[in-house]
């Protein structure tokens, strides 16, 4: 009896653990694809009506108008699909997906690391390509991410992973593209109290910025070192972002952060620097002209910050800062699930200032030259990595956003996630009347 007991929990854990897997990652790309007259949005305004788009082993050879060319497609695997809307595959920044699945399980978290400063940690080597979060993204047409490490001031390294890999080797897209400096807020909110935040002055904000600065020269001073012996890996960590080669990403999202630690960073001559957040991005317009600084925008669908402001001014903000000449992307930091919601954010945008092709551009092209990874991907464009997304409906708007199929360098992935499995099994269960 206690065999069998064993046998049938053994059958019933097999069964639950089953249905929780991810799809299993897609093979290479094995012959030449063509998707034919369907209306191919490019990335980069550029749109063909009734377009053509051929690729082979995983790289695009050949995008344009389907009326102009004439090619023998018999050796390759077409897909007809006019009248739907093909994109470039969607790329969130900023994000956990793949280190954080269950916020109340801390097992399941990691990416945060003990201390202050730890540039020398790789958020890469955490990721975990299992992660039930990450079908959700890929049916909504996100197929690439900047994973992100947070804790701390200086919390470590980003990479962009694919969405689809048996490991984290597999999925690695850009290794180490930049290090993380989150600024101290002046500002603290303790504690929520009958539904309103109670915000306190950070004391400890002097002291951080102070021990900020100091590491930054010290990492200075270090990299000009001739005799590093021995060798400091936190100050070895920090010669990327002087010597041109990584990015500074610098999370702060008040008017004052922004601008306190724009300054701190410039003294200590780093090369490239990109805002995280900018709430108050609006009131800094002209310094982050001024310096260059391409803003990766977040929490688009939020109450603005003041009483005064212009109750669609969240809404309006991408707008705002491309009139400016100012290079935007979107993101979404706060909850990991809602990360899916990125082409609707975009869809936001499109409805406060922007056209839907700009709009577009700020979870594509303009995502992939903020995290400089557009010489692979972000446009559909002959020789770039064919990351591709086909939707039945427009993509940023969720009443028609359907993913009919999606590409990560010409492999064929499966998009149904655990969700969509539940929804059929349950669909089946009430057609039947049970």
């Amino acid at each position: 009896m206690d065999q069998i007991i064993k046998g049938l929990i053994i059958l019933l854990f097999t069964a639950v653990t089953a249905g929780a897997q991810v799809p299993e990652p897609a093979p290479s790309q094995s012959k030449p694809v063509a998707l034919m007259n369907g209306i191919i949005h490019v990335g980069n305004g550029e749109v063909f009506e009734n377009g053509m788009l051929i690729f082979e082993e995983g790289k695009i050879t050949s995008v344009g108008d389907a009326r102009n060319v004439k090619i023998d497609l018999t050796e390759y695997d077409v897909y007809q699909v006019a009248g739907s809307h093909i994109y470039p595959g969607l790329i969130v920044a900023n994000s956990q997906v793949g280190l954080d699945d269950i916020i109340s399980v801390r097992a399941s978290q990691d990416h945060t690391e003990v201390g202050e400063f730890n540039p020398n940690v790789h958020a890469l080597v955490a990721y975990n390509t299992d992660s039930e979060i990450i079908p959700t993204l890929r049916f909504n047409g996100i197929l690439l991410a900047q994973i992100v490490p947070d804790g701390g001031l200086i919390s470590g390294t980003s990479s962009v992973v694919a969405l689809d890999g048996w490991n984290w080797e597999d999925a690695a897209y850009a290794r180490d593209i930049g290090i993380h400096l989150h600024w101290p807020p002046m500002m603290r909110p303790p504690k929520i109290s009958e539904g309103e935040i109670d915000w306190v002055k950070n004391e400890n904000y002097d002291d951080q910025v102070q021990s900020i600065e100091k590491f930054l020269n010290e990492a200075a001073a270090y990299r000009i070192l001739k005799d590093r012996e021995p060798v400091n890996l936190k100050l070895e960590a920090m010669k990327g972002i002087f010597e041109g080669r990584q990015q500074l990403f610098l999370h702060a999202d008040g008017k004052k952060e922004i601008v306190t630690g724009i300054n701190s960073i410039s003294r200590c001559g780093i090369k490239k620097v990109v805002l995280i957040g900018g709430t108050d991005a609006y009131y800094v317009m002209d310094l982050l002209k001024e310096r260059d600084i391409p803003v990766l925008l977040d929490e688009l669908h939020r109450l603005p910050g003041r009483d005064f402001e212009d109750i669609d001014l969240p809404y309006k903000l991408p707008a705002l800062l491309q009139e400016k000449g100012i290079l935007v992307g979107l993101t979404y930091r706060d909850e990991l699930q809602s990360s899916r919601n990125l082409p609707f954010f975009a869809g936001t945008a499109a409805a406060y200032g922007l056209s839907g092709e700009e709009a577009l551009q700020m979870i594509t092209s303009n995502t992939a030259r903020i995290l400089a990874i557009d010489h692979l991907t972000g446009t559909l464009e002959a020789g770039k990595d064919a990351n591709i997304v086909i939707s039945s409906g427009d993509l940023l708007d969720m009443r028609t956003n359907r993913v009919e199929y999606a590409f990560i360098r010409g492999r064929k992935l499966n998009l149904k996630g655990k969700q969509q499995e539940l929804y059929e099994r349950f669909r089946r269960k009430y057609e039947e009347g049970n």
